[in-house]
Protein backbone atom coordinates (compact mmCIF):
# COMPACT_ATOMS: atom_id res chain seq x y z
CA UNK A 1 0.00 0.00 0.00
CA UNK A 2 1.31 3.34 -1.24
CA UNK A 3 1.56 5.87 1.57
CA UNK A 4 3.18 9.32 1.57
CA UNK A 5 3.60 11.17 4.89
CA UNK A 6 4.35 15.12 4.29
CA UNK A 7 6.06 16.73 7.48
CA UNK A 8 7.41 20.83 8.04
CA UNK A 9 4.65 22.98 7.52
CA UNK A 10 3.90 25.32 10.16
CA UNK A 11 3.80 29.03 10.29
CA UNK A 12 6.16 31.86 9.20
CA UNK A 13 6.85 35.71 8.56
CA UNK A 14 7.31 37.25 4.93
CA UNK A 15 10.72 36.83 4.25
CA UNK A 16 11.15 33.77 6.11
CA UNK A 17 11.77 29.73 5.10
CA UNK A 18 10.61 26.57 5.59
CA UNK A 19 11.64 22.96 4.16
CA UNK A 20 8.94 20.71 3.48
CA UNK A 21 9.46 16.54 3.49
CA UNK A 22 7.84 13.70 2.06
CA UNK A 23 8.53 10.43 3.06
CA UNK A 24 7.16 7.64 0.90
CA UNK A 25 6.48 3.61 1.86
CA UNK A 26 5.32 1.05 -0.31
CA UNK A 27 6.69 3.05 -3.68
CA UNK A 28 9.91 3.04 -4.99
CA UNK A 29 10.81 6.95 -5.90
CA UNK A 30 13.21 6.47 -8.46
CA UNK A 31 10.78 5.69 -11.23
CA UNK A 32 8.10 7.96 -10.13
CA UNK A 33 7.15 11.74 -11.47
CA UNK A 34 6.99 13.46 -7.88
CA UNK A 35 6.10 16.82 -7.27
CA UNK A 36 4.39 19.69 -4.78
CA UNK A 37 1.12 21.11 -5.11
CA UNK A 38 -1.35 23.57 -3.05
CA UNK A 39 -4.27 25.01 -2.22
CA UNK A 40 -5.38 28.32 -0.84
CA UNK A 41 -9.06 28.22 0.19
CA UNK A 42 -11.55 29.31 -1.82
CA UNK A 43 -8.43 28.30 -4.40
CA UNK A 44 -8.27 25.62 -7.50
CA UNK A 45 -4.95 23.10 -6.13
CA UNK A 46 -2.28 24.47 -8.18
CA UNK A 47 1.16 23.04 -9.16
CA UNK A 48 4.11 24.35 -7.80
CA UNK A 49 6.99 21.91 -8.53
CA UNK A 50 8.13 18.73 -10.01
CA UNK A 51 10.60 16.45 -10.67
CA UNK A 52 10.68 13.63 -13.31
CA UNK A 53 12.16 10.08 -12.91
CA UNK A 54 15.69 11.78 -14.40
CA UNK A 55 15.81 14.53 -12.15
CA UNK A 56 14.76 17.65 -14.11
CA UNK A 57 12.61 20.03 -12.46
CA UNK A 58 9.86 22.08 -13.58
CA UNK A 59 8.30 25.18 -11.24
CA UNK A 60 5.39 27.29 -11.34
CA UNK A 61 6.01 30.79 -12.23
CA UNK A 62 5.40 32.50 -9.09
CA UNK A 63 7.82 30.12 -7.11
CA UNK A 64 10.29 30.51 -9.31
CA UNK A 65 14.02 31.49 -7.82
CA UNK A 66 12.60 31.17 -4.17
CA UNK A 67 11.28 27.10 -3.98
CA UNK A 68 13.70 24.39 -5.27
CA UNK A 69 12.37 20.86 -5.13
CA UNK A 70 14.91 17.90 -4.91
CA UNK A 71 14.43 14.17 -3.94
CA UNK A 72 16.69 11.53 -2.20
CA UNK A 73 16.02 8.56 -4.36
CA UNK A 74 17.98 6.36 -1.51
CA UNK A 75 15.38 7.60 0.81
CA UNK A 76 12.48 7.88 -0.68
CA UNK A 77 12.19 11.61 0.38
CA UNK A 78 10.83 14.76 -1.54
CA UNK A 79 12.16 17.82 -0.58
CA UNK A 80 10.49 21.40 -0.95
CA UNK A 81 12.94 24.37 0.66
CA UNK A 82 11.03 27.65 0.09
CA UNK A 83 12.60 30.78 0.77
CA UNK A 84 11.43 34.09 0.52
CA UNK A 85 8.35 33.37 1.56
CA UNK A 86 5.33 35.49 0.57
CA UNK A 87 1.79 36.06 2.12
CA UNK A 88 0.41 34.58 -1.54
CA UNK A 89 2.42 31.01 -0.46
CA UNK A 90 -0.44 30.39 2.34
CA UNK A 91 -1.72 27.24 1.64
CA UNK A 92 -2.35 23.47 2.26
CA UNK A 93 0.70 21.87 0.60
CA UNK A 94 0.40 18.62 -0.90
CA UNK A 95 3.22 15.92 -1.95
CA UNK A 96 2.25 13.14 -5.26
CA UNK A 97 3.38 10.73 -7.31
CA UNK A 98 2.51 8.78 -10.47
CA UNK A 99 4.80 5.72 -12.27
CA UNK A 100 4.20 7.28 -15.83
CA UNK A 101 4.92 10.28 -17.77
CA UNK A 102 2.05 12.90 -17.32
CA UNK A 103 0.66 14.64 -20.03
CA UNK A 104 1.27 17.68 -17.89
CA UNK A 105 3.41 17.41 -15.30
CA UNK A 106 2.22 20.43 -13.67
CA UNK A 107 -1.01 19.17 -13.60
CA UNK A 108 -2.51 17.95 -9.98
CA UNK A 109 -5.18 15.50 -12.34
CA UNK A 110 -2.11 13.35 -13.33
CA UNK A 111 -1.05 12.04 -10.11
CA UNK A 112 -2.22 9.06 -8.72
CA UNK A 113 -1.00 8.64 -5.22
CA UNK A 114 -1.26 11.81 -2.81
CA UNK A 115 0.22 12.46 0.63
CA UNK A 116 -2.59 14.12 3.55
CA UNK A 117 -1.17 17.49 3.30
CA UNK A 118 0.45 20.35 5.24
CA UNK A 119 -0.35 24.12 6.28
CA UNK A 120 1.57 26.33 5.30
CA UNK A 121 0.98 30.24 6.90
CA UNK A 122 2.79 32.89 5.87
CA UNK A 123 1.82 35.97 7.94
CA UNK A 124 3.19 38.71 10.03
Amino acid sequence: QVQLVESGGGSVQPGGSLRLSCTASGYTFSNAWMGWFRQAPGKEREGVATVDRDGRTRYADPVKGRFTISKDNAKNTLLLQMNTLKSEDTAVYYCAARSSTPLDAMDWVWYNYWGQGTQVTVSS
